[in-house]
């Protein structure tokens, strides 16, 4: 089981158009054996020290294998709406690792 941490960053008003990304995304990620398992917006009064930039959004996300993985950010649906996810993210940061 491999798990992923994503933070991403936003365009200034874009939000509507990665929500919009989201909705096709999201469930996409069940069909590869994964689950998300938390979707988060940071809020300043959440943030009790940082040294980075807080993100708009914080995805934790798990997959059986590093091939469901791999299958999902190949995921055909998916890839015809990429357009939308480069139209409204500035940045993501991308960890990936196990369960200790």
């Amino acid at each position: 089981m491999i798990f992923i941490t994503q933070l991403i960053y936003i365009k200034p008003g874009k939000e509507d158009v990665f929500e919009e990304f989201e909705r096709i995304a999201i469930p996409a990620i069940a069909r590869y054996n994964g689950s998300l398992l938390l979707r988060m917006r940071p809020s300043k009064d959440s943030i009790i020290e940082n040294s980075i930039e807080v993100p708009y959004e914080l995805h934790l996300v798990q997959f059986e294998s590093e091939s469901d993985f791999i299958n999902f950010m190949k995921d055909k649906e998916r890839a015809n709406f990429l357009h939308l996810k480069e139209a409204s993210v500035q940045a993501s940061i991308l960890y990936k690792g196990i369960k200790l």
